[in-house]
């Protein structure tokens, strides 16, 4: 049984990276609301992490949980919120800082603790908070400081379990240290086990699917990407040919992607039926140039194409689908329901006529942890290092409305641009990269003539898992022969720009 930890989150922006760091030392990690600790499952819980948050514990109505309930129960690492919340709890105090303390930070008069084992005197750590931590409470002692914070790490004495505490934030690749920490206290001083591997995963994975899938089919479609290839190896590993797979070609893929994609999974040994259902797609969406009826049209299409196509499988008793963890952390948010920045193609329900049981082999792992098992189950590279690529495909990609000359144009285009970033060895350094067809026409020259065509834009961003992204730096001269190369070959372009915009506050798509 593997060591389980559960980080409670009270609406930190990089929770998710605390499950990351500690993913990375192979240990199993679980993310959930704070003010569900009461319902949650505490059968081989081995500590609890509490994490940032933008809220003060200044306010009255300030996120909170019985930490008598967790302190002294299970060994707990408290992070910035995390620390202040336990000051508060305990009777210690917190106050207002004079500044917002925010941005690298040294630490100082480092105890001699198993904490700090490789750790010296002026490492750097990142702080990023607006109260501060004055007294700390009397069960408790100080373990570090910083020139400015005088409580920057500290401990609970004579406790059970162990209670480590600290004002910044380990998680963040700003602190260096960041995994020594996590390290020495989950490994040295709790002595848990880091035996969470890709191989692991995919052993007890596929002894769980046929425990819970016996004898029955299972039907999954396919997207040619990254999450839904690995669910199907997962699966086909399972079951063998008891997976039935689709792979609905919508219009709106990249140039020649449908019968690339089907050939690769025929190299798998998959059961895989490819579905041509391209005019259909394009039929309903013309003259639609809003981006969310967009989505709402092409999610509502794949579910009529796949509810036809899943009649012709009658013992089909099992749904397969790619979602991954950070699906199923942002449908609990510490939060609430958010607002709609825009709607997931695959969110939005099946027809009550397709009453299938739902199988998520893929639901408790990150991206990059997803391509770390596809790794281990043999995923050809071509497809473990695909960029990710929008559920609507190229529809979003289309500012405004859709016709099959723009998605040639694009469908062109894009091709050169993904060609040259191939060509000059950039693809596998970004994360995701794709063009875009503006609803823009620009006058240009081409020999004597005079044009009057499209703008394309060109977008590739770096990330870990789409949630933040940080634009790409393309050499000038890379972007020069991406630029001529598309305006020389592609008719319906006459200019080339390159989006600099970063996530937040920009999305990483255009619609």
């Amino acid at each position: 049984m593997h060591s389980r930890i559960v980080i409670l989150d009270f609406g930190s922006q990089v929770t998710q990276l605390i499950a990351r760091r500690i993913r990375e030392i192979n240990m199993y990690c679980e993310i959930h609301p704070y003010y569900r600790w009461n319902e949650i499952d505490k059968t081989n819980l081995h500590a609890v992490v509490l994490s940032g948050s933008p809220a003060s514990v200044r306010e009255t109505d300030h996120p909170s949980v019985d930490l008598n309930t967790i302190i002294d129960h299970y060994p707990v690492l408290g992070i910035c919120y995390g620390a202040q919340l336990t000051a508060n709890f305990y009777g210690g105090s917190v106050v207002a800082s004079g500044h917002r303390e925010f941005g690298h930070a040294e630490l100082s008069n480092i105890s001699k603790d198993p904490f700090w084992d490789g750790i010296s005197e002026k490492s750097q750590v990142w702080m990023s908070h607006s109260d501060s931590i004055i007294a700390i409470p009397e069960a408790f002692e100080r373990i570090a400081s910083t020139l400015t914070i005088e409580n920057a790490a500290f401990k609970k004495r004579d406790s059970k379990f162990p209670a480590y505490f600290v004002q910044f934030h380990p998680e963040v690749v700003h602190t260096p240290i960041g995994k020594d920490l996590f390290e020495n206290f989950f490994l040295n001083i709790c002595a848990l086990k880091a035996d969470w591997t890709p191989g692991s995963y995919i052993q007890e994975t596929v002894e769980s699917i046929q425990s819970e899938v016996k004898d029955d089919e299972v039907l999954l479609a396919l997207s040619g990407g990254v999450d839904s290839s690995v669910a199907a190896l997962l699966l086909h590993k399972a079951i063998g040919n008891k997976l039935h797979c689709f792979f609905i070609d919508n219009g709106l893929l990249r140039k020649d992607e449908f019968q690339l994609v089907l050939h690769s999974y025929k190299e798998l040994g998959l059961n895989v039926k490819g579905i041509d259902a391209s005019a259909y797609f394009l039929q309903s969406l013309d003259g639609v140039s809003d981006p969310e009826k967009k989505r709402k049209i092409i999610g509502k299409c794949f579910i009529d194409v796949f509810e036809k196509e899943a009649t012709s499988l009658p013992t089909v008793k099992w749904l397969a689908q790619g979602t991954i963890y950070p699906d199923v952390i942002e449908s609990a948010s510490v939060h609430g329901p958010s607002v709609t920045i825009k709607s997931h193609h695959n969110v939005g329900g099946l027809p009550d006529t397709l009453t299938l049981k739902i199988i998520e082999p893929l639901r408790s792992l990150f991206k990059d942890e997803v391509r770390r098992v596809g790794r281990e189950l043999k995923l050809p590279e071509a497809i473990l290092q695909r960029h990710p690529f929008p559920g609507p495909g190229l529809a979003i990609r289309i500012v405004g409305d859709i016709t099959e000359e723009k998605i040639k144009i694009l469908q062109e285009a894009d091709s050169i641009y993904i060609d040259q970033l191939k060509k000059n060895d950039l693809y596998s350094k970004i994360w995701q990269a794709g063009a875009i067809l503006l609803p823009v026409k620009t006058v240009g020259v081409m020999g004597d003539e005079r044009t009057y065509e499209f703008v394309l834009a060109l977008r590739a961003v770096e990330s870990l898992d789409g949630m933040t992204a940080q634009w790409s730096f393309i050499p000038h001269d890379v972007l020069a022969a991406i630029s001529n190369e598309i305006i020389n070959k592609v008719k319906g372009i006459n200019r080339v720009v390159y989006d600099i915009s970063s996530k937040p506050p920009a999305t990483i798509e255009w619609e």
